[in-house]
């Protein structure tokens, strides 16, 4: 794996020097992966102009060599193992999205855009339509589930929850269709308001695990060929597939070419 310093090849630090620093944003990583939380946080930090520092993030499992809990480090520091960790300067380490989401909207540039919208009716509209991709039960909850494994079973895999889990990924698709077609209506590209807001910035970045996404804005490593694979075979799914619309798709396109970086950056081997 190249660990270079960079545009292409990113340098990653190793968590424990993440934790000790005292300024700057760190943000935990899979090299070559785009995890795709911690892709929209990378997204999400882009938009606000917050400059990040790269940190490894521990894999699953148990190391073959020591036979200790590769994530035990990583729990000892933050109480928990999910990807990703977010630090800044000597603050508590952030953890969940809605967190992490207010930090970069409070440390971002003042000239980035206003990614949690100052209307209080559209605040809502964006945290609603931001929980059924990202939270409990929502899409991406729904596509880990899909399949038994170390990430299905940690979201509660069971055979009547995977069996559920396309009609609910289908809803939620639906459900954004149904919001850019009603904005579109009204002359906007945005999921709410006229703006971008971090729905949109979300929303395009999860719908990768729905959508084939060309290389030109999310290349192939050898890490992620793997995942963009399975990407590709989730928008074939019928339910799924059924309700991915051309709206949803130029949208997606849209928002990740207009406000974050593509082709993305990954680090790891590139193909």
């Amino acid at each position: 794996m190249k660990n270079e310093n960079t545009p292409a090849s990113p340098h990653f630090i190793s968590l424990d020097e993440a934790e000790g620093m005292t300024e700057g944003t760190r943000i935990t990583f899979l090299p070559g992966v785009q995890a795709l939380y911690a892709e929209a946080l990378k997204n999400i930090c882009f938009v606000k102009e917050v400059p990040i520092i790269r940190a490894l993030h521990p894999l699953m499992g148990v190391d073959k060599e020591t036979g200790e809990d590769r994530q035990a480090r990583l729990y000892e520091l933050t109480s928990q193992t999910g990807l990703p960790t977010m630090f800044h300067d000597e603050e508590r380490p952030r953890n969940v999205w809605i967190e992490q989401l207010a930090l970069a909207e409070k440390i971002g540039s003042p000239s980035s855009p206003t990614l949690i919208s100052k209307n209080f009716e559209q605040r809502v509209q964006m945290f609603g339509l931001c929980a059924v991709v990202l939270a409990e039960d929502g899409l991406l909850w729904n596509m880990r589930i899909l399949s038994d494994g170390p990430l299905g079973r940690k979201y509660g895999y069971s055979e009547e929850a995977s069996a559920a889990a396309p009609a609910k990924i289908a809803e939620v698709i639906t459900l954004i269709d149904t919001c850019l077609n009603r904005q579109a209506e009204r002359g906007s590209r945005y999921l709410v308001g006229n703006s971008v807001t971090a729905a949109d910035i979300y929303w395009a970045t999860m719908s990768m695990c729905v959508m084939a996404t060309p290389p030109e804005i999310m290349p192939a490593t050898k890490q992620n060929k793997g995942m963009l694979k399975g990407f590709a075979a989730l928008s074939k799914m019928p339910g799924i597939a059924k309700v991915l619309s051309k709206r949803i798709e130029d949208h997606q396109r849209y928002i990740l070419t207009t406000y974050c970086e593509t082709p993305a950056v990954l680090g790891g081997d590139p193909l």
